[in-house]
């Protein structure tokens, strides 16, 4: 099964900035849709950010709007997740996940996971 990698989570203070990246070790990023989800304890996963690869177009959930950006780089297969100005209530779980679908927020119409990293913002 196809997996996913993150890079990049970590304890930050509030204020502050994580850049995330994930990579599809065997496959490419280019004919899919690649998302970043995030799940904090006791709360459902949220799709945070998405990117459509042949396009560029984005999508963000208004709570990061401002603050988080999506990006991918051809030459390294990579898609990225900088986030700053990083608030308490940003502390998850972050998970990459790809789908054929734009723009779904529904986590079941992602075929594709990591592993997740860890994300922590102190007060």
């Amino acid at each position: 099964q196809v997996q996913l990698v993150e890079y990049g989570g970590g304890l930050v203070q509030a204020g502050g900035s994580l850049r995330l990246s994930c990579v599809p070790p065997g496959r490419t990023f280019s004919n899919y849709i690649t998302g970043w989800f995030r799940q904090a304890p006791g709360k459902e996963r949220e799709l945070v950010a998405a990117i459509r690869w042949s396009s560029d177009t984005t999508y963000y959930i208004d709570s990061v709007k401002g603050r988080f950006t999506i990006s991918r780089e051809n030459a390294k297969n990579t898609v990225w997740l900088q986030m700053n100005s990083l608030e308490p209530e940003d502390t998850a779980v972050y998970y990459c996940a790809i789908t054929r679908l734009w723009v779904t927020v529904q986590d079941y119409d992602y075929d594709y996971w990591g592993q997740g990293t860890q994300v922590t913002v102190s007060s």
